[in-house]
């Protein structure tokens, strides 16, 4: 489905680098993000796991953002505003999945920390996750449509 993966690489390339950036300037190496996504699996483990565990958590960062897309795309198989209203339905999901990856995952992983809400991840998440998620599903949808009216007799 090139929506999913379309949709989902360019909202984890958004958010990682974003991520990466934002540590950066607050003094902590790339690794080290990284590792912090790889830490709601393996715990404090992944904080000492070098390399190894950065791209294990660069592999889980782009492997949720898939599954975010998954998420979207199948909803809008049966909820035909997502498709419709891209940059409404895009932000509105961008910012379920930042509640849900704050308030349900992360606390229920064995990351040793809590996300915080608030505002400037919130809009991460509404702009960096929600919406490419969001107009890729709706950019593939219209040509898997203009396919599939071309191939009718």
């Amino acid at each position: 489905m090139p929506a999913i993966f379309c949709g989902g690489l360019i909202a984890g390339a958004l958010d990682i680098t974003y991520a990466c950036a934002e540590g950066l300037v607050a003094g902590r190496a790339v690794p080290r993000t990284l590792q912090s996504v790889a830490s709601g699996l393996l715990g404090r483990a992944a904080f000492e796991g070098g390399w190894g565990a950065a791209l294990l958590g660069l592999a889980l960062h782009f492997f949720i953002a898939v599954c975010s897309a998954t998420v979207y795309y199948a909803a809008s198989r049966w909820v035909s505003i997502l498709v419709q209203r891209p940059w409404i339905s895009g932000l509105l999901f961008g910012a379920l999945v930042y509640l849900f990856m704050s308030l349900i995952v992360v606390p229920l992983s064995a990351a040793p920390f809590r996300i915080r809400l608030q505002i400037p991840g919130l809009l991460v998440h509404m702009f960096f996750i929600g919406l490419p998620i969001a107009l890729s599903v709706h950019r593939f949808s219209k040509s898997m449509a203009l396919a599939r009216d071309t191939n009718t007799p």
